[in-house]
């Protein structure tokens, strides 16, 4: 219980940051790829009346170098309207380390929390953002333009918001050249879970090949595989501990089975058939199965749903030991490979199929000792005892 809430509570909450705050719950790319205005405004209407979708908002993607005073680095940039992280699903997942979570004017720029401590980036300060154009004659150069720090943000998760360099929609148009970046529309839609794949089709369909619509499944289809493909993993791992406790069970009603031999005797003697017999071992092993499975499940639903709370306690105090010890701070979940904070995900349907099988496993490891017990002959009980 506590492997499968906290497992789907990394997944699912990794995977809404993703959504709302990466990709969008779907991708409409004009044909031909290079940028056109007139394309995305007629993709973007279409967009908008389709039944289902929530918000659509254009956005730019290219690379860059930021250059400051600590240093120069890489960085991600995403141009996107500011309108996009007013939206109640990006407010819900972003958090501000400082300044503002919205960009308001074409010269303000908003970094993530760690690129934001490399390059020592503050609040209200200047940042200079290196870009690439495009000559007529198809030559590259360098272009720096000139920004102030809006804000520091942060995803509570490393791998997405590492790089973030944001910028508005039309400075992106200003400063990234088509040929070398990404023009596309990030559009969310109420039921991403549910419907990605229907309301994608109804975009496409009413497009009418004016553009290509991906869903967030297809955007990164290896990472939410491998996610799941991990998921099913520790499972596995988790049924055969389920296993073990089976076969304890059955090796505890082979006991039972030996120590009341007499008494199966006599129950024969007096006319208990082999069914009757079986029956009563049977009821055993399910009796005992479901007596430790409703606690166990009642345990896991506990702990998983306290399960931020325990492993800071438990940080907590090995860091205390570690600091008698003269060690570091010690940190089980490092927020830069995990969520800082772990969402409580409870499948109950799951719930109850995991309660059902390990009952049923119990009871099915117990067949064969009772029907050892069913087939024994009375008279050679009786002589033997």
């Amino acid at each position: 219980m506590v492997t499968m809430i906290v497992a789907d509570g990394m997944i699912r909450g990794i995977t809404d940051r993703f959504l709302e705050l990466g990709t969008g719950h779907l991708q409409i790319w004009p044909r031909p790829a290079a940028r056109d205005p007139s394309t995305l405004e007629a993709a973007a209407a279409v967009a908008s009346r389709t039944d289902g979708v929530t918000g659509v908002w254009s956005e730019i993607d290219g690379l860059g170098i930021i250059l400051s005073t600590a240093g120069k680095t890489g960085t991600s940039i995403r141009a996107v309207e500011p309108s996009f992280w007013k939206n109640e699903g990006s407010r819900r997942f972003l958090s501000v380390v400082d300044g503002a979570g919205v960009i308001e004017a074409d010269n303000e720029i908003m970094l993530g929390e760690d690129l934001a401590r490399e390059v020592g980036a503050v609040v209200g300060g200047p940042l200079r953002l290196m870009t690439l154009r495009v000559t007529e004659d198809g030559r590259t150069i360098p272009r720096t333009t000139l920004f102030s720090v809006k804000g520091i943000i942060s995803s509570g998760y490393h791998e997405l918001d590492a790089f973030w360099c944001i910028i508005s929609y039309a400075a992106g148009c200003r400063i990234l050249s088509g040929e070398i970046s990404q023009d596309f529309l990030v559009v969310k839609i109420d039921e991403p879970y549910d419907r990605a794949d229907e309301t994608a089709f109804d975009i496409s369909f009413n497009l009418g090949g004016l553009a290509s619509v991906y869903t967030w499944r297809e955007l990164h289809s290896a990472q939410y595989s491998s996610y799941e493909m991990t998921r099913q993993m520790l499972l596995l791992i988790m049924a055969l501990v389920v296993l073990v406790a089976a076969v304890n069970v059955s090796s505890a009603v082979s006991m039972l089975v030996i120590e009341r031999q007499r008494d199966i005797a006599v129950l024969k003697s007096i006319g208990a058939s082999a069914d009757e017999t079986r029956r009563i071992f049977l009821w055993c092993s399910l009796l005992t199965a479901a007596a430790g499975a409703a606690p166990g499940v009642l345990a896991g639903l506990a702990i998983g749903c306290n399960i931020n709370g325990i492993v800071r306690g438990i940080e907590a105090a090995l860091s205390f030991v570690s600091a008698l010890l003269r060690g570091g701070e010690v940190k089980i979940l490092d927020p830069g490979f995990y969520l800082q904070e772990i969402p409580v995900i409870i499948d109950w349907n799951a719930t109850a199929m995991i309660a059902a099988l390990t009952v049923l496993c119990s009871v099915l490891s117990s067949l064969a000792c009772a029907n050892r017990a069913a087939k024994s002959r009375p008279l050679d009980l009786l002589r033997k005892f």
